[in-house]
């Protein structure tokens, strides 16, 4: 379990690249599993302490074993992590653009896997020995925006075109059609597909469907977390707030009163059914299964 969070804001001059650094401790007396949703974002873990493994339940060889420093995403699918004992570290999320930048490589490098920092060698495998020798979150963060300030400074910026293309698909939800997207860019449909796809890691496509999928779990996240205590549902769910655990096939009980029917028309999806596809692709369990107690994620979605 999280026995410590601190977050830490990062100097004003890279917060367009970094909102918040997040600080951990955790203790697990036996095995802790969390799933992590899929999205269209790089998760940057600088821990020390007991170690993880990764697993993507589509391909072995795209985990991370016994480490406690890597590289994840982006990624197109739900993937776990577990560890035991006590461990400590920094967790950074960075969008693909702002990780393109700081990174200097291409995220088709590094889509659908984890990579441990020992492996990639280089600035990330000293960072993460600077930050365990550090006595505390604030010189941790500091030495933080020291180090991706001095990455700024070697690395070249992201193609104007393609953080255009990007910040066009992100404002809209992922409501922006590819065809729409290369227009306004004035490149053709397939050379932004095959350049988006190489510097950011995924297709544009796929990114427009995980960025819906963001939104919907951030709203049935925070109707789970919002629900009424005097609801008319038996209480069970997150805080003690009430939410009922809802059956798949008949979920007229779903968020805000009005199902996840109303959920899926908000966020753009055909029909219920299309979202409750789309969670179980992305986050690896239904809307209704992720309101119930126990239900993992360290992951913002």
């Amino acid at each position: 379990m999280l026995t410590e969070a601190v977050i830490g804001l990062p100097d004003p001059r890279l917060r367009r690249y970094v909102d918040r650094y997040l600080g951990y401790r955790e203790r697990a007396a036996g095995p802790l599993v969390r799933r992590e949703l899929a999205g269209a974002f790089v998760v940057l873990i600088l821990g020390w302490g007991a170690p993880l493994d990764v697993t993507d339940p589509r391909a072995a060889d795209r985990g991370a074993h016994a480490t406690n420093a890597f590289l994840a995403g982006p990624f197109d699918g739900w993937c776990a992590t577990r560890t035991a004992g006590e461990g400590a570290g920094v967790q950074v999320l960075l969008t693909a653009p702002a990780a393109r930048r700081l990174l200097g490589l291409p995220l088709g490098e590094l889509a659908n896997r984890a990579v441990p920092v020992d492996r990639l060698g280089g600035w990330l495998a000293r960072l993460r020995d600077e930050l365990a020798g550090l006595p505390d979150w604030a010189g941790r963060f500091a030495r933080l925006d020291a180090a991706l300030a001095a990455r700024l400074a070697v690395t070249g910026p992201v193609d104007p075109r393609l953080l255009r293309a990007w910040r066009l698909l992100d404002g809209s939800g992922g409501g922006l059609g590819v065809g729409a997207l290369a227009e306004e860019v004035g490149w053709s449909r397939r050379h932004l597909a095959v350049r988006f796809r190489r510097e950011f890691g995924l297709p544009p496509k796929t990114v427009a469907r995980l960025l819906r999928f963001q939104r919907a779990y951030a709203m049935v996240g925070r109707t789970l977390l919002t629900a009424p205590a005097g609801d008319a549902h038996p209480p069970g769910g997150p805080g003690g707030g009430g939410w009922a655990e809802v059956d798949d096939a008949h979920p007229a009980g779903g968020p805000g009163g009005g199902g996840w029917a109303e959920l899926a028309a908000r966020c753009g999806y055909y029909d219920q059914s299309h979202l409750i596809r789309e969670f179980r692709e992305f986050a690896g369990a239904t809307p209704a299964t992720l309101a119930r107690p126990g239900s993992h994620s360290s992951n913002p979605g």
